[in-house]
């Protein structure tokens, strides 16, 4: 970001980082036991990546989620070491081993990437961490139901992959009563199912408000 003479710029927009940590601080009061996560795509919505990811490590976030790859290591350098970045659109075709080198954490959206992921890690001779997502309602990102279905008869589908967060993406959380929130949170339920064992996501910002059955073990704030 550059900073031009308010008095000469058209409009003039003024970032306060305290407000935004303590409306993280804030939402993370909501949650009981979850961990709350911070998204900060497209620079964090043109707030500035770097500047929001490190005030928000710096008040106790550790869990971050960007967009691509180039996202997450613009933002890594900004992070103290214990702090992991996830890549909500996976790996592209060709991109897994930047991923492995930098200590990117993918999330996994297809069997197409699953396959790849684990066949990286086979070739490196080491585990691989990971997140899966599931498609249960959102139509953008995840494993579709005959995916899914598919896994069943694969045991060896995530070999190599060590599956540490399995989630998915609320549609419908802005508004509180839509019947599409429970049905999407069943559906939830029914991928966990079919999936390695995991910590499990499933809230957005409004997620977080629609109570404690939603928000599973990590939160997604920013999504």
């Amino acid at each position: 970001m550059s900073a031009r003479d308010p008095h000469t710029a058209g409009a003039v927009l003024t970032i306060d980082l305290d407000a935004i940590v303590a409306n993280w601080r804030r939402l993370r009061s909501r949650i009981g036991g979850a961990e709350c996560a911070a998204v900060l795509k497209a620079d964090a919505y043109g707030l500035g990546a770097a500047q929001v990811g490190g005030a928000l490590a710096a008040a106790g976030a550790r869990q971050f989620f960007v967009a691509h790859l180039d996202e997450a290591l613009a933002l890594q350098p900004h992070l103290p070491a214990d702090a992991k970045v996830s890549v909500l659109h996976g790996p592209t075709p060709g991109s897994e081993p930047e991923f492995a080198a930098h200590g990117v954490r993918p999330v996994l959206n297809s069997r197409a990437q699953i396959d790849a992921w684990r066949r990286l890690a086979q070739r490196l001779g080491r585990e691989l961490p990971a997140a899966v997502q599931a498609d249960t309602g959102m139509a953008r990102l995840g494993l579709d139901e005959a995916e899914l279905r598919a896994l069943d008869g694969r045991p060896d589908a995530f070999d190599g992959v060590r599956v540490e967060l399995v989630m998915s993406h609320l549609a419908c959380a802005e508004d509180p009563a839509n019947p599409a929130n429970a049905a999407q949170r069943e559906r939830f339920a029914a991928a966990r199912r079919r999936l390695p064992r995991a910590p499990a996501s499933l809230a957005n910002s409004s997620g977080i408000f629609l109570g404690s059955a939603y928000h599973f073990d990590l939160v997604r704030p920013g999504a």
